[in-house]
């Protein structure tokens, strides 16, 4: 059975009050994007991952870069359901262009 792509979404509010929690919050974005994450919007990254496990696998490597303080929350989505979200302002992003699902045809 052929896996479906999935899109693990990654929201995030961290604090960023003193000196050490900016230090923090930008030691999380920097791992998310080594992780291969890329910036949907502010505090919201995003991953394509094939199938539902490797989403959640993604998404249990995530509790061991967790910066102290702030809310994370992460949501799985069908390439379907990613598809159906509306942008209600602004433009979709280069980065979201370039990495775009392309449907491939085989003869």
């Amino acid at each position: 059975m052929e896996e479906k792509f999935m899109r693990v979404l990654v929201m995030f509010d961290l604090p960023t009050s003193t000196k050490k929690d900016r230090k923090n919050s930008t030691k999380f974005r920097k791992r998310l994007i080594k992780a291969g994450f890329m910036m949907l919007q502010f505090s919201v990254y995003m991953r394509i991952c094939k199938g539902a496990t490797s989403a959640n696998n993604h998404i249990d490597k995530l509790y061991l870069i967790l910066p102290p303080k702030g809310h994370i929350r992460a949501l799985v989505l069908t390439e379907k359901q990613f598809d159906n979200m509306r942008l209600l302002l602004g433009v979709r992003s280069e980065n979201e262009k370039a990495n775009a699902p392309k449907q491939l045809t085989l003869f």
